[in-house]
C-alpha cells in the first residue's frame, strides 16, 4: 500500500514539475512573439508609408511639369517665385490634405519604435548632439500644406536615426522640429505631413 502511495506521489510530483516547466516556456514564447509581431507590424506600416509617400511625389512631379521650367541662369528672385508658385499649385492639388494622410497612426507607432531604438544606448548622445547643431525652434508651428520658414534652421536627422527610417525619394526629406517629425518637399519647402511626439524627450 505504501509502495503504491509513494509511486502515486512521484507521479503527481512529476506532473507538477512538468507543468511548472511548461508554463514558463509558454510565457517566454509569448514574450518572444511580441517583439516579432511588433517588428512585422512596423515593417507593414513603413511599406504603407512609403507607398503613400510615392503617391505624393507622383503628384508633385505632375504639378511641377505643368509649370515653366527654371533655367540655371535664372535670377534668385525668379527661383523664389517659382518655389512659391510650386508650393501654391501643390496646395491646390491637395486642398484637403491633413496630418496622418501619410504618417498613418500605424506609421507613427513604427517611427516611435525606430526613434526609441536609435536614441537609446551608447549612440543616443551623439545623435542628439548632431541634431542640436542647427536646431529649429521647438515651438515653431508646423502644419500640413504650410511652408517651412526660410528664417528657421533646418534640423537634419542624425545618421543613426535616418538609418532606422524608411528611405525617401529625393524630392522630399525628413526634418525635426522639437519632438515632431515632418516631411518637407525639398524644392517648394511645403510641409507634406506631420507626425507629433515621435522623438523621445531629451
Amino acid at each position: 500500500m505504501s509502495t503504491t502511495r509513494s509511486a502515486g506521489c512521484r507521479w503527481v510530483s512529476g506532473l507538477v514539475a512538468l507543468a511548472l516547466c511548461v508554463v514558463p516556456a509558454r510565457v517566454l514564447a509569448g514574450q518572444a512573439a511580441a517583439p516579432s509581431k511588433e517588428r512585422a507590424d512596423d515593417a507593414a506600416a513603413f511599406r504603407e508609408f512609403s507607398a503613400r509617400m510615392q503617391e505624393y511625389v507622383t503628384l508633385q512631379k505632375t504639378v511641377k511639369s505643368s509649370l515653366p521650367a527654371l533655367k540655371s541662369t535664372d535670377a534668385p528672385e525668379m527661383i523664389t517665385a517659382h518655389q512659391q508658385l510650386l508650393a501654391r499649385k501643390i496646395r491646390e492639388a491637395r486642398p484637403n490634405a491633413k496630418a496622418g494622410d501619410i504618417f498613418t497612426p500605424a506609421a507613427c507607432e513604427a517611427f516611435r519604435h525606430a526613434s526609441r531604438s536609435a536614441l537609446q544606448g551608447p549612440r543616443s548622445a551623439g545623435s542628439r548632439a548632431y541634431m542640436q547643431r542647427d536646431e529649429a525652434d521647438p515651438a515653431m508651428r508646423v502644419a500640413v500644406n504650410g511652408v517651412y520658414p526660410d528664417t528657421q534652421p533646418i534640423t537634419t536627422v542624425s545618421p543613426a536615426l535616418l538609418a532606422s527610417f524608411p528611405p525617401l525619394p529625393v524630392e522630399v526629406a525628413y526634418r525635426i522640429v522639437g519632438r515632431t517629425l515632418i516631411v518637407i518637399d525639398v524644392e517648394s519647402r511645403l510641409i507634406v505631413d506631420v507626425a507629433r511626439h515621435i522623438l523621445l524627450p531629451a
